[in-house]
């Protein structure tokens, strides 16, 4: 995945043939990610697992990660200082995290990336995620996100040892 020209909170994700437009974090990408930056971070992130509703819309795409069907009380820690930095929680949780099932489309599929998972250091941030894109693609807080349809193009991809490889 690179910037696309001319606006730095948008990418184009390759993956085999396919070429997907894609959001960014609202303030593009960095090689020093930070908690709250809004930055996507510029690294090679494994694809660790995936999360879904139980019913959702649509065609379920075929992906070969460890996938779970989300619950109401999944949530994922985005508070730097707690024991449970960028893990999933189940909520209510006492510090603040991220609700894994929303109101809206955006995490009718999330893939979790390996930033600051596998190796954490509080701070370096956390939840950086490929999800569903908003409405014409707007800037994400850091994550990568597609447009619904191209996630179903790319969901072929999403299998065990794949790399998110982001790139300046």
């Amino acid at each position: 995945m690179r910037a696309a020209p001319g606006n730095r909170s948008r990418g184009i994700l390759q993956a085999g043939p396919l070429r997907l437009r894609c959001a960014l974090g609202r303030s593009g990408l960095s090689s020093r990610k930070r908690e709250g930056d809004g930055a996507t971070p510029i690294a090679s992130m494994p694809l660790l697992s995936a999360y879904r509703p139980p019913r959702l819309a649509g065609p379920r795409p075929p992906i070969l990660l460890p996938t779970r069907s989300t619950r109401g009380r999944d949530g994922w820690c985005d508070a730097p200082r707690h024991a449970s930095y960028n893990r999933p929680v189940a909520l209510p949780f006492p510090a603040s995290a991220e609700t894994m099932r929303r109101p809206d489309r955006l995490y009718d599929l999330v893939v979790v990336l390996d930033w600051n998972v596998a190796s954490r250091r509080r701070f370096r941030g956390s939840a950086i995620f490929l999800h569903v894109a908003r409405e014409g693609l707007a800037p994400t807080e850091g994550c990568v996100a597609l447009h619904p349809r191209d996630l179903l193009r790319l969901a072929p991809f999403l299998r065990p040892g794949a790399r998110m490889r982001v790139l300046p």
